[in-house]
C-alpha cells in the first residue's frame, strides 16, 4: 500500500484508483479497515522533525564573536574591580540575547501554523453510511464528501461532481476558482491545471462531489510543502554576515595587539602586573562595547519607521536587508494587481467599446472605440445578460467594494452598473423564474426571465460553447444578422492574447410556458457579445516597479496563472528582465519549462527572465536558490501556504497582512498590513536609510576605539605612562555611545537614496574611502590625546589632570566627529544642523556630563579625574575643531559615495 501513495493519481482513472485502494466508493472502508490503516499510516497530521530546546536556542544567542568580546569586557572590568561596568555590559549581551531568542521563538510556529492549517473536519463514507468525523483521523482509501464551505481534509481523486469548484490559490497561487471533474489527465500536468484532484488545506468555493483520500499527513501537497520549510536554510542576513565578519576580524587584532603589548614590555623588562593592565587597558579600548545596542536601536527605530509605512518587520535584521535587496520576486494576485477582476474590453453588435476604472467600485464608463456615442440594443443586451446572468453581489467592506461569489461575475454587475443598469430595478423587470447552473461539462450558464408578459432566457459562458448555442446575432440596431463565427473567434484570440478572460453572451425569447430545460439553452440563441475581463495592476505598483528599477533593484513576478495573464499584466507594469523589456527578448518561463531545466541551466537563465508563470511551491524555492547562487539579495513576497518555503528561504520573506495565511507570515521577515508592492519600495528606502545609519555609527565609533588602543600601544612602545585608565576608556566608550553616537539612529534619509544602485552583497561595511577616513581620525586622536598629556606633564600638571586632558580630547573630538559622520559627502552646513535635532540634544548632554566628569568631586573620586581651566579647554575644543576642518577637507576631495 505505501507505494501507491507515490502514484501519479492525476493520470489514472477515477475507478482504478479505487480499486488500487482496494475501496468500493459506493460503500467505503469499513471500521476495522480504517483502523488497520490509522495504525499503518498514522494520523493525518503534518509532523515535523525534532527541534531544538528552549535552552539550546537562548544558549545558541551567545554564540557570536562580537558576543564573546563583549563578554570578555565584563569579565575584564570585573577583574578591574569597576562592578557598575561589568554589569552594565553583561546586561547589554543579555537584552541581545533576549532579544534574538524572542524573535527566533515566533519563526518556530510556522510548522505548527500547518498542523492548524489541517485541524478541521471531514464528512467521510463509511460502511455505507455519511459521518462527520475529525480531519486527523481521515485515512488513505477513505471516501470524502465535499460540499460549499468545507475545507479538504486530505488530498483525494475527484471521483464525482456537480458543478464542484475548489479555491486553490494557497496552494497554487492560481486566483480563480478551479472547477473540478474526474476526468484523468496527462502525466505531465502541472499542480495548477490538475482538475480531477482536491489538496488538503484548499477551500470548496461552490457545488459539491465526492472523492477518494490518497494522501494524508505528511505526504500530501501541503505536508510536502512542511518538508521544504525544514529543509530551507536558515540564512544569515547581509548585515549579520558582516558584522560576524568584521567582529572576526576585531577579536583577532584585539587579541594579537593586547598580547604583543605584553610580551613586548616584558621583552623590556617592564613588571608583569604594569604590562597585564596595560593590556587589559588596551583590549577594553579596542572593543566597541555600543555597537550591539546601537545596531539594535537602529534597527528598531526602522521598525518603527517602517510600521509608520504599512510594513511590519517580524525580524529586526530584515530592516537592514531590504536597504540592500537587489532582486524582488512578487506575486502577482493583490500585491501587483487590484485582485479584483474587471471588464476592459467589450465586442458587440460590430463594435468595440473599452471600459475605464478598476476594481469593484462604479467609477469609470463605457466609451466607443471609434470615438462614436456608446449605445445600441447589442450593448444594452450585453450588459443585461452579464448582469442578470449571475449570482454575485458588491457589497462594502470594511469602507471598500468587495464581491459576494465569483469574482468574474462581480466584474459583470460592475461593468452593467457603469452602463446604467441597477441591479435591483433590472432584477425586477426581468423576474428569474429558473435558471441552469454552470457546470463544467457544458461550459455555460443559463438563466430564465419574465418580462412584460413574455420570457426570455440569457446565456452567459466559453466562447466556443455559447457560439455552438447561437444561430444568429444582435445587430447595434436590435435586429438580427447573420452570425460571422470567426470573426468572433478573432476578437476573443485577440482580447485573450493581451490577458484577457473572455466570456460570451447570448439571448433568446422563449414563447412556452415551463422550466427552463438545456435545449432552450443549447440550440436557437442570438449572440449579443463578449466581455474581456482581467485583474488589473495597481497604479501604485507600477511606479513602484519603475522606482525599483531605477534603483537598481530588479523586479521579478512569480505567479500561478496562465503565461497569457501573466504575460499581459507584466507589460502593463513594465517589468523588466537583464537589460530588456519584457516581450520576445525577454520572454515568460513557465512551470513546466523549468522543470525541463536542470539547477545550472536555471541559474544561467533565471536572471534574465522577467516573468514566471504556472509555478509550483518547489519551483519557487528553486528560483530563489538560483537567484541566490547568482549572488543576488532575494526579497521574495507571498501569500499562500505555496509561498511558505521561498518566503523562508529569501534573504528576507515578505507575507501579505490582508489575504495571506497564517503559515506565510510565520514563515516571512516582514508583513505587508496593505498587501502593496508599492510598500515594498518603501521598505526598500527605508531599509536603505537604515542602513547608511548603521555605517555612520561605525565609522563615527571605530576611531574611538582605534584612537584609545592607539594612546595605549604607543604609550607602551615607549615605556610612557598610560595617557589614559582601563576605567576612564570605558567612561569614554559608554557615554559617548550612548550620548552621541546614538543620535545618528534619527537621521532622516538623504536625498536621492533610490538614486543609488543596491549595495553589492560582497562589499565590506565600510569600504576603503571610510576605513582611510577612520585611520585619518584615529591618528589625529592620538595625536592629540597623547601630545595634550605629555604637555600638561611636560609643564608640571599631575597625573589626573593630564589624563583629565586626554579624555577630554576624545570625547570633544568625537563630539565634533559627529557632525562630519552625519553624511559621507555632506557637510552639516548642507545638511542643516537642526535638520536633526537629536544631535545637538546629544552633544549639549554630553558636554553637560563631562563638565560632571572634570570637575564633581565624587567624579574625580571614581575616575580619577581632576579640574581644568578655560585656557585648556580652549586647547581641547581647538582640537576638535581642527579634526572637523581636516575631514570636512576629506570629504570634498574624495566626494566619497556609500
Amino acid at each position: 500500500m505505501e507505494r501507491l501513495l507515490d502514484k501519479h493519481w492525476h493520470h489514472i482513472e477515477a475507478d482504478e484508483v479505487a480499486q488500487f485502494l482496494d475501496v468500493d466508493p459506493g460503500k467505503g472502508l469499513d471500521e476495522l479497515e480504517v483502523e488497520q490503516r490509522l495504525k499503518h499510516f498514522g494520523e493525518n497530521v503534518i509532523t515535523g522533525k525534532k527541534g531544538r530546546t528552549n535552552l539550546e536556542r537562548f544558549l545558541l544567542q551567545f554564540h557570536q564573536p562580537l558576543v564573546y568580546i563583549l563578554i570578555a569586557a565584563g569579565l575584564v572590568t570585573a577583574y578591574l574591580g569597576e562592578w557598575v561596568d561589568s554589569l552594565v555590559i553583561l546586561a547589554v549581551v543579555l537584552v541581545n540575547a533576549v532579544v534574538g531568542y524572542i524573535q527566533e521563538a515566533k519563526a518556530v510556529k510556522a510548522l505548527d501554523s500547518l498542523s492548524a492549517s489541517m485541524s478541521t473536519e471531514a464528512v467521510v463514507f463509511r460502511a455505507g453510511s455519511s459521518d462527520r468525523i475529525p480531519a486527523s483521523g481521515v485515512v488513505p482509501g477513505d471516501v470524502v464528501l465535499l460540499r460549499s464551505g468545507d475545507k479538504v481534509p486530505a488530498d483525494l481523486r475527484i471521483l464525482s461532481g456537480k458543478e464542484l469548484r475548489i479555491d486553490e490559490s494557497a496552494l497554487t497561487g492560481e486566483s480563480l476558482p478551479v472547477d473540478k471533474e474526474p476526468g484523468r489527465l496527462p502525466p505531465d500536468a502541472v499542480l495548477a491545471e490538475r482538475r480531477c484532484m482536491a489538496y488538503a488545506g484548499t477551500l470548496v468555493s461552490y457545488g459539491q462531489g465526492r472523492g477518494v483520500v490518497v494522501a494524508t499527513g505528511n505526504h500530501t501537497e501541503i505536508g510536502r510543502i512542511s518538508g521544504l520549510i525544514e529543509a530551507a536554510d536558515e540564512l544569515e542576513t547581509p548585515l549579520t554576515r558582516k558584522i560576524t565578519r568584521f567582529s572576526h576580524m576585531l577579536l583577532i587584532a584585539i587579541l594579537c595587539l593586547a598580547a604583543a603589548s605584553f610580551v613586548l614590555g616584558l621583552i623590556r623588562s617592564e613588571p608583569v602586573n604594569e604590562m597585564f593592565m596595560a593590556a587589559v587597558a588596551l583590549a577594553v579600548g579596542a572593543i566597541p562595547e555600543g555597537l550591539p545596542a546601537a545596531v539594535t536601536i537602529i534597527l528598531a527605530l526602522g521598525v518603527s519607521r517602517m510600521a509608520g509605512r504599512k510594513a511590519i518587520i517580524r525580524k529586526l535584521p530584515a530592516v537592514e536587508t531590504l536597504g540592500g535587496t537587489t532582486v524582488i520576486c512578487s506575486d502577482k494576485t493583490g500585491t501587483l494587481t487590484e485582485n479584483q477582476m474587471t471588464v476592459q474590453e467589450i465586442r458587440c453588435g460590430g463594435r468595440a467599446y473599452t471600459v475605464s476604472g478598476d476594481g469593484y467600485g462604479y467609477d469609470g464608463a463605457i466609451s466607443a472605440a471609434d470615438g462614436g456615442e456608446a449605445g445600441g440594443r447589442a450593448l444594452e443586451e450585453c450588459m443585461r445578460a452579464g448582469l442578470l446572468c449571475n449570482d454575485a453581489r458588491i457589497y462594502m467592506k470594511e469602507g471598500r467594494p468587495a464581491v459576494e461569489g465569483d469574482p468574474t461575475e462581480g466584474a459583470l454587475v460592475v461593468s452593467a452598473r457603469k452602463y446604467g443598469l441597477e441591479r435591483e430595478a433590472e432584477s425586477s423587470a426581468f423576474a428569474r423564474v429558473d435558471e441552469l447552473p454552470f457546470e463544467s461539462e457544458w461550459q455555460y450558464m443559463a438563466t430564465l426571465h419574465n418580462h412584460e408578459g413574455g420570457r426570455v432566457v440569457y446565456l452567459k459562458g466559453a466562447v466556443e460553447k455559447v457560439l455552438e448555442c447561437c444561430m444568429d446575432a444582435l445587430s447595434e440596431s436590435g435586429e438580427g444578422m447573420e452570425l460571422d463565427v470567426e470573426a468572433v473567434v478573432r476578437e476573443q484570440h485577440e482580447l485573450a492574447s493581451r490577458g484577457l478572460r473572455v466570456l460570451a453572451f447570448a439571448r433568446k425569447d422563449l414563447d412556452a410556458d415551463g422550466g427552463l430545460v438545456r435545449s432552450d439553452a443549447c440550440m436557437g440563441m442570438t449572440f449579443v457579445g463578449l466581455q474581456g475581463m482581467i485583474d488589473p495592476p495597481r497604479k501604485e505598483a507600477i511606479s513602484a516597479i519603475a522606482a525599483c528599477q531605477h534603483a537598481g533593484v530588479k523586479v521579478k513576478m512569480i505567479t500561478g496563472d496562465h503565461a497569457l495573464t501573466a504575460e499581459a499584466i507584466g507589460l502593463r507594469l513594465g517589468l523588466r528582465g537583464g537589460d530588456c523589456q519584457l516581450g520576445e527578448d525577454c520572454p515568460v518561463l513557465t512551470g513546466r519549462e523549468i522543470a525541463d531545466l536542470s539547477d545550472h541551466d536555471l541559474v544561467e537563465k533565471a536572471p534574465g527572465i522577467p516573468v514566471f508563470a504556472r509555478v509550483s511551491p518547489e519551483q519557487k524555492l528553486r528560483l530563489v536558490l538560483a537567484l541566490q547562487k547568482t549572488g543576488e539579495v532575494c526579497a521574495m513576497t507571498g501569500d499562500g501556504v505555496n509561498d511558505a518555503p521561498a518566503l523562508k528561504q529569501a534573504d528576507i520573506g515578505v507575507a501579505m497582512g490582508i489575504t495571506g495565511t497564517e503559515v506565510a507570515k510565520e514563515a516571512a521577515d516582514m508583513v505587508l498590513t496593505d498587501d502593496n508592492f508599492a510598500t515594498i519600495e518603501a521598505a526598500v528606502e527605508e531599509g536603505r536609510g537604515v542602513f547608511a545609519n548603521l555605517v555612520k555609527f561605525i565609522a563615527w565609533t571605530l576611531p574611538t576605539n582605534a584612537g584609545e588602543g592607539l594612546v595605549i600601544l604607543t604609550a607602551i612602545l615607549f615605556g610612557a605612562t598610560l595617557p589614559i585608565l582601563p576605567v576612564q576608556i570605558l567612561w569614554i566608550n559608554m557615554t559617548t555611545a550612548a550620548c552621541l553616537g546614538m543620535m545618528l539612529a534619527f537621521e532622516p534619509r538623504e536625498p536621492g537614496i533610490m538614486d543609488r544602485p543596491p549595495r553589492d552583497p560582497a562589499r565590506p561595511i565600510l569600504d576603503r574611502t571610510m576605513l582611510r577616513r577612520v585611520g585619518i581620525v584615529s591618528v589625529l586622536l592620538l595625536v592629540c590625546a597623547f601630545g595634550l598629556f605629555k604637555w600638561e606633564l611636560l609643564n608640571g600638571a599631575s597625573i589626573e589632570k593630564a589624563r583629565t586632558m586626554a579624555v577630554n580630547v576624545f570625547v570633544v573630538v568625537e563630539a565634533f566627529y559627529l557632525f562630519n559622520a552625519r553624511s559621507f559627502t555632506r557637510s552639516p552646513f548642507a545638511l542643516g544642523f537642526m535638520s536633526n535635532p537629536w544631535v545637538v540634544g546629544g552633544f549639549a548632554l554630553m558636554m553637560a556630563l563631562q563638565g560632571a566628569f572634570t570637575y564633581a568631586p565624587f567624579m574625580n573620586t571614581l575616575f580619577s579625574s581632576a579640574p581644568v581651566d578655560v585656557f585648556d579647554w580652549g586647547k581641547i575644543i581647538l582640537c576638535g575643531l581642527a579634526v572637523y576642518g581636516i575631514v570636512e577637507f576629506d570629504k570634498k576631495r574624495t566626494q566619497s559615495d556609500v
